[in-house]
């Protein structure tokens, strides 16, 4: 695959190469930084406060399709302790076109915008954040994989990202996003147990 630049944009081994990805440049893997759950793979962007999460979580049957990405969206809201009225919002929610997607094992995708107001580090000061959040329903393996791209729209003084907001230089687009949704491939089944 090829930029309009001309540079190719390489896949990414995921989870020890059971799944793989095109990230966008400029990624920094946190997991050489600090630790990380087993079941996700974070990525930063080196000069702004984006970042972007791919996370094997479990199924949920009791959720249909059309409203799983929601579910999804407000437990990573409760996660962020960002759940009182005013605090998130969903904007938007779609059908992913499943001729457009590598993962040919997922049953569905969807794709899911929002916003968020949230706290780092349980900070006091608040960020508002558009998530987009990706979401593959694998009910064979049990697993739900959710892809969340974190994109700061307005960062608090306050906030220790707020130095990050001087530097803001090629930030990471929805398209990169989306790349990286159609690129995400299965190679190895035994990641799901």
């Amino acid at each position: 695959m090829q930029s309009a630049g001309g540079s190719a944009h390489q896949a990414r081994p995921l989870f020890g190469g059971a799944l793989s990805a095109v990230i966008p440049h400029s990624a920094t893997d946190i997991s050489e930084l600090r630790e990380i759950p087993d079941n996700q793979e974070v990525f930063a962007h080196a000069h702004t406060d984006q970042s972007l999460i791919v996370e094997l979580v479990e199924f949920q049957a009791q959720v249909s399709d059309q409203d799983a990405a929601r579910y999804h969206f407000e437990d990573i809201a409760g996660s962020n302790k960002a759940l009182e009225p005013g605090a998130f919002e969903v904007t938007g929610a779609v059908a992913f076109p499943k001729a457009e997607l590598s993962l040919l094992e997922c049953s569905c995708a969807w794709m899911l915008t929002g916003t968020q107001c949230v706290s780092k580090f349980n900070e006091e000061a608040r960020n508002n954040v558009t998530i987009h959040l990706g979401l593959f329903r694998l009910p064979q393996f049990s697993t739900d994989v959710l892809i969340t791209f974190n994109d700061p729209q307005h960062i608090s003084p306050d906030s220790s990202s707020a130095s990050s907001v001087e530097t803001h230089r090629e930030p990471w687009t929805v398209q990169d996003f989306q790349r990286l949704m159609q690129t995400l491939t299965l190679h190895n089944p035994g990641l799901f147990g």
